[in-house]
């Protein structure tokens, strides 16, 4: 693939930059550089995806037949990296980037007219029902039913570390139709309305101290059928293409941002300590085989192809190298990383910040990335789908 840009990727670049020094906001860049999540509250990226929703660009991989842009995979990537350097919000990647893709593949033209326009404008915001208290990693071992009763399904059971659940209205969730056989051979994927009768959703506060994650219970909560991604059964063939693309890359430019921003303290704070340089120098390797690769996968995107076990690989090293920048910022700044200051981390909060600004985020983003390398299915899971699907293990 050739990496050098033409005059014409030059010109998108600085248009790009143009739109993002003109219309992201002082707040809305707060509110990214506070983020200790790659999910940003939607108090601040809703309002930033209804500004790029307007100019056309809220889904830089979707088509122009469904509302995207049509770009090339090197205009992606540019405006990955340009969002990433001027400290956008991150969009939530439920709709987006997952389920979107899902509905293109498998869904009827009625769930396409309906469902696609309210991902782009925001009006629908997504939720995951993937992982169960007993079916995580393991994710054919899912128990939630659900009973056909004439046009409906009827659901009973529980998901688990559902993401950004108590503000979604909407999920796309795996359920089981069928109990007998092959477990993968019995999982349904249903669209469902998170207002729906019979849904509760209680919070799980995690090691970070922050609401991000819960667990939402079923109790006889109707489903109209019409509501079925793909045919009954045959939900873990949607399932596996969404999940290429929730693993599918797209990672680098933000781990870039990260690496300087590590680097940046650690010249603040008088960090010289030479094998510390000399593992950041190994994370920026690391992040540069991460860039390549992306824009390797990327090309096969373009070309009509998936992503495939590529995603796999992309998933393990972005994991991998968050967590080892983590790492790095949290032993540059020392003892001024240990404050808990949630409300302080709040954009446009009137309280006064324990130790250097630098530092008020980097224990709360230590402790959410831990769960990098399991979430979107864990890293060892990952390292078993290359040994099959490309060693022949």
């Amino acid at each position: 693939m050739d990496l050098d840009l033409t005059p014409a990727d030059l010109a998108f670049r600085d248009e790009v930059r143009a739109f993002l020094a003109d219309m992201l906001k002082p707040e809305l860049r707060q509110a990214a550089a506070r983020a200790t999540s790659v999910f940003t509250h939607p108090r601040y990226s809703l309002p930033w995806q209804k500004i790029l929703h307007a100019r056309g660009w809220a889904a830089p991989s979707w088509p122009k037949a469904h509302g995207g842009p049509g770009w090339s995979e090197v205009q992606r990537y540019i405006f990955a990296a340009e969002c990433a350097r001027a400290g956008a919000p991150s969009l939530a990647p439920m709709g987006l980037r997952m389920v979107g893709p899902a509905i293109m593949g498998f869904g009827t033209e009625a769930q396409k007219a309906h469902y696609l326009p309210r991902i782009l404008s925001g009006e629908d915001y997504w939720c995951q029902g993937y992982s169960e208290p007993g079916a995580g990693s393991d994710l054919a071992a899912l128990q939630l039913r659900a009973d056909s009763d004439g046009d409906d399904y009827v659901l009973t059971g529980s998901k688990i570390w559902t993401t950004h659940a108590q503000f979604a209205n909407r999920m796309f969730c795996l359920v089981r139709t069928r109990f007998e056989g092959k477990p993968q051979a019995g999982i349904t994927f249903l669209l469902l309305d998170m207002t729906s009768p019979g849904i509760t959703v209680k919070p799980i506060v995690t090691l970070a101290g922050e609401h991000e994650v819960n667990q939402v219970f079923f109790d006889g909560v109707r489903v109209p059928k019409a509501n079925r991604l793909g045919e009954e059964n045959q939900g873990w063939t949607v399932a596996k293409y969404l999940l290429e693309f929730e693993r599918g890359g797209g990672s680098a430019p933000g781990l870039q941002v990260a690496l300087a921003r590590a680097r940046r303290l650690a010249d603040a704070e008088g960090h010289d300590d030479p094998a510390w340089r000399r593992r950041l120098a190994e994370a920026e390797i690391a992040v540069q085989a991460i860039d390549i690769s992306e824009r390797r996968v990327l090309a096969a995107l373009a070309s009509g192809a998936n992503p495939g076990p590529a995603s796999s690989m992309l998933k393990i090293n972005g994991a991998e190298a968050v967590q080892r920048i983590d790492e790095l910022a949290l032993e540059a700044a020392g003892l001024y990383a240990a404050p808990d200051q949630p409300q302080a981390r709040e954009p446009n909060a009137n309280l006064e910040v324990i130790g250097p600004e630098h530092s008020l985020t980097l224990m709360a983003r230590y402790l959410n990335d831990r769960a990098a390398s399991i979430y979107g299915g864990s890293n060892e899971i990952q390292r078993d789908i290359i040994a099959r699907l490309v060693l022949g293990l």
